[in-house]
């Protein structure tokens, strides 16, 4: 996997309760400006590069680290909840963003995305977005969640995935390379996302802050975003792989309240970009070159 270039341009907020790290990369010829929102809740933006970084080519992308993970951790112990990083983003789409607004939300963060249109729409956040770019997004209501978690865990627990774990255990990899038994034992921890398992090395580590996913996911409490998504009018493209251990019906029903278009890619879980980048890529450029304003 290749490295992760440096950005154009980083720094800190200063319009946020607490610093949130920032990030941009500038396309040499700019089409537009993107804002690309990483999962967890909880993590952090590195994991979707370098692969991401190919939306940078035509376009800017600004990406910044979510309250609670990565370079925005903080020591503040008050919950944080949707309605925080919703707000959150607001305040970052004011300090740094400029022009026409396209989110591009993977997992959760396309459920971020989703939760920002619907504050917008009702006046409470600004501005709105023009478009939305839902890849792999997280499940949309607390039913297809409860799927989620039990098929991840199914997968974990399998006899593929544990057969692996035995053998990375009695490798002596531990004692031999401990850099390498951390790379494989973060590996085998997200294995079940993918539909292929050995394409999990080409994806960037990373660590989800727990009690920030947690307090996230609780403060949604029964959601269900389909009633509220049938409202919104806005441009949008759902992009999900069928071996997604979220499922395939939650992605789908996202898209039909939208009255957004659809991509379900073949031979791919949760992680396209890894996964199936090629038809990732030129479905987003396709559908981004023809909403254009």
């Amino acid at each position: 996997m290749p490295p992760i270039p440096p950005p154009t341009a980083e720094g800190y907020t200063t319009s946020t309760a607490i610093p949130l790290y920032w990030c941009r990369y500038d396309a040499p010829a700019a089409k537009g400006r993107l804002v690309l929102l990483h999962g967890g809740p909880g993590a952090h933006h590195d994991y979707l590069l370098p692969q991401m970084l190919e939306l940078a080519r035509q376009r800017d992308v600004l990406l910044y680290d979510q309250r609670g993970g990565g370079k925005s951790k903080t020591d503040d112990r008050t919950p944080i909840t949707w309605q925080t990083q919703v707000e959150d983003l607001a305040a970052v789409l004011g300090e740094l963003h400029e022009g026409p607004l396209t989110l591009v939300g993977y997992s959760w963060g396309a459920m971020l995305a989703m939760l920002y249109a619907l504050a917008a729409a009702t006046g409470r956040v600004s501005p709105r977005p023009e478009r939305l770019v839902l890849i792999s997004p997280a499940p949309i209501n607390r039913v297809w969640r409860a799927e989620f978690d039990a098929e991840f865990t199914r997968r974990q627990t399998g006899e593929a995935v544990a057969a692996m774990r035995a053998e990375l255990q009695s490798s002596g990899l531990r004692e031999r390379d401990p850099d390498a038994f951390k790379q494989r034992s973060f590996e085998l921890s997200v294995a079940g996302y993918f539909a292929d398992p050995s394409r999990v090395h080409d994806l960037t580590p990373f660590r989800v802050t727990g009690r920030v996913q947690q307090s996230v996911w609780e403060s949604l409490g029964e959601f269900d975003l389909q009633e509220g998504l049938r409202q919104l009018q806005v441009p949008a493209l759902v992009v999900h792989g069928r071996q997604d251990p979220i499922p395939l019906a939650s992605a789908q029903a996202c898209a039909a309240a939208l009255g957004a278009e659809g991509v379900w890619l073949d031979d791919c879980g949760h992680v396209p970009y890894v996964e199936q980048p090629a038809q990732l890529f030129a479905a987003v450029e396709d559908f981004l070159a023809r909403t254009a304003s």
